[in-house]
């Protein structure tokens, strides 16, 4: 069900990795060189992708391959949203993926880009189609961020909360559908654009929302699709059945399924963004989920015909 995992989430973002707990971001590269390890010793054939940068910064790609992380990964992916929170214009995307390519021998993969219909959703519509300009040809894999708006009961992932001004509202409103499901004018703009853009999409635990999005995304004519197993979840009771349903009904797409969010209990302060007190803890739950769901197949031996015994 797995054709790649990301470890981790935007780890150079203080809303998913805590930067005055990790300054050096060496907690992090044990982690990332652990679960690297564990991926590759359940499945040599899964891809491993570095947690999606967000800012994209050569600077750090030089400070995780001095700390050995870039043996422990296949790809490198970054995370661009240039019209609303990066400051650089959306034309830059095309050197914005060079100036990583001239750090790192790995493929680059652009795993969340996307544009909020927060002020326009004619705006987010003409965002679809110029990203779409400027980013196929250019990345092997480009996910577009996301299908749905974040449900305004929900919070957004981000430490700085009301204190972005419009910035954090803008979360709310990546979707290609609204809350309820209802398209926009960006769903008609991205079908084009389908089968050489995947989506993103997280799924929170036990999301209502599962079934509709897979009807959703197979008319669009989506392939490939980038979800979250979350770490945290996995000590919740049921978390396997949900975990089980989650990817079979995602069976039908070629899954990049990201590994994060530390649980309270087990980081060095109770937050998903700590680095965790065991990394081994976190490279057993990569390592438990990559055999549960991306299996070594033995390969098929066609039989071999009998032949007849002489008379």
């Amino acid at each position: 069900m797995i054709e790649a995992v990301k470890i981790w989430n935007e780890p150079n973002n203080k809303s998913h990795w805590d930067p005055l707990l990790d300054p050096e971001w060496e907690r992090f590269a044990e982690l990332t060189r652990l679960a690297g390890a564990a991926i590759r010793a359940e499945n040599p054939a899964v891809t491993r992708v570095l947690g999606g940068m967000s800012p994209i910064d050569p600077s750090f790609i030089r400070r995780l391959e001095a700390q050995g992380v870039m043996d422990a990964v296949d790809v490198v992916a970054v995370h661009g949203f240039p019209l609303d929170w990066n400051l650089w214009p959306i034309d830059e995307w095309p050197a914005r993926i060079e100036e990583i390519k001239a750090v790192t021998n790995k493929p680059v993969w652009v795993t969340e880009v996307g544009v909020s219909a927060f002020g326009s959703e004619e705006v987010q519509a003409w965002g679809v189609r110029k990203t779409a300009e400027l980013l196929i040809g250019k990345a092997p894999r480009i996910h577009w961020y996301s299908l749905y708006d974040l449900p305004r009961t929900w919070e957004a992932t981000t430490r700085h909360r009301e204190a972005e001004g419009s910035s954090y509202y803008r979360h709310f409103h990546m979707g290609l559908l609204r809350e309820d499901g209802s398209p926009k004018p960006a769903v008609e703009a991205f079908r084009p654009y389908a089968s050489d853009m995947g989506v993103c999409q997280w799924f929170h635990y036990h999301d209502h929302r599962l079934d509709d999005a897979v009807r959703w995304l197979k008319d669009l004519g989506v392939r490939r699709l980038r979800t979250g197993l979350s770490w945290a979840d996995r000590y919740r009771d049921g978390a396997l059945d949900w975990f089980d349903r989650q990817m079979e009904t995602l069976s039908d797409f070629d899954v990049t399924v990201t590994f994060c969010f530390t649980p309270e209990h087990r980081g060095l302060e109770a937050h998903h963004t700590s680095p965790p007190q065991v990394p081994e803890e976190f490279a057993a739950f990569c390592a438990e989920m990559t055999a549960r769901y991306a299996p070594v197949r033995s390969p098929v031996v066609a039989p071999q015909p009998i032949e007849a015994s002489a008379a």
